[in-house]
């Protein structure tokens, strides 16, 4: 059973021609890209996405990706990108679902999990950095 979202991003993308393998179908690797845009769009919602965590003085690295395929897309396909934030006092979980926007099929779920290393020492921080509470908590206490 997946836990709750804290925060949630949605996104559209078309698929591209360029997105896909020569069967016409979204090659498997170009997922993570979707999830890549979602996550950013998330990271958004806080104003904490990429430039604004090295600006504090972190990197946050993925250390752990997943996906499951369930579904087809192909080329002009629109898909609707789901990014949910599950974890963030100790590093960053997001889990995606991609579904096909006009269907509602479902086509691709999974996670990826973040950890923030200090840019000056190049250190792993066991816990999420003051910063990132400081972002979150005024949306999740509202």
């Amino acid at each position: 059973m997946r836990a709750p979202a804290l925060l949630s991003a949605t996104i559209d993308v078309v698929v591209q021609f360029h997105d896909c393998d020569p069967m016409g179908v979204v090659w498997h690797g170009h997922y993570f890209k979707y999830f890549e845009v979602a996550r950013c769009a998330l990271l958004q919602r806080f104003d904490y996405d990429y430039p604004q965590m090295m600006d504090s003085g972190f990197f946050w690295p993925l250390i752990d990706a997943q996906v499951r395929y369930i579904g087809t897309a192909r080329y002009g396909d629109v898909l609707t990108v789901q990014a949910d934030l599950i974890e963030w006092e100790n590093r960053l979980r997001i889990d995606y679902r991609i579904r096909h926007r006009d269907s509602g099929k479902r086509l691709t779920k999974g996670h990826s999990i973040q950890v923030a290393v200090t840019i000056a020492s190049g250190e792993m921080q066991l816990a999420s950095p003051p910063i990132l509470r400081q972002k979150l908590e005024p949306l999740l206490c509202a």
